[in-house]
Parts: structure tokens; C-alpha cells; sequence
């Protein structure tokens, strides 16, 4: 079970890290080498964005959940 959970948290850091670097920044930073300035041209950015805020709450919610799992099972 640990073993499970820590996987399960390894591999949610690694897509949380992706997802958040693919959100569109304020300015000029890392969401532009993944393509942030190249969607805000495009009319859709805005149905995309919210696409990727749903994604990041969802992985956050399961990352968030097995951290509490994994504290709960070393406990």
C-alpha cells in the first residue's frame, strides 16, 4: 500500500508540475516555451484554459488525497 501511494504521489507531482507550467503566464516565463503566447492568439484559448483549470483541480485533489493516505498508512 505504501509503495502504491508513493507512486501514486511521484507521478501526480510530476503532472502537476507540467500542468502548471502549460497555464498561460502573466508575462513573459515558462508557460511561453510550452505554447502559452501561441494560444492567446487563437479564439479558443479561453475554452482551453478552463479545460486545464478543471485538469490541475482534479490532479491536485488526487495529489492532495494521497498525501493524506500515505500520512494516514505511515501513521
Amino acid at each position: 500500500m505504501k509503495l502504491a501511494l508513493s507512486i501514486l504521489l511521484v507521478i501526480t507531482s510530476i503532472v502537476m508540475i507540467l500542468l502548471v507550467l502549460l497555464h498561460k503566464g502573466k508575462g513573459a516565463g515558462l508557460s511561453d516555451l510550452f505554447g502559452g503566447g501561441i494560444s492567446s492568439n487563437y479564439g479558443g484559448s479561453n475554452v482551453v484554459e478552463r479545460n486545464l483549470d478543471r485538469i490541475t483541480i482534479v490532479v491536485g485533489g488526487l495529489w492532495f488525497t494521497g498525501v493524506v493516505a500515505l500520512s494516514l498508512v505511515l501513521k
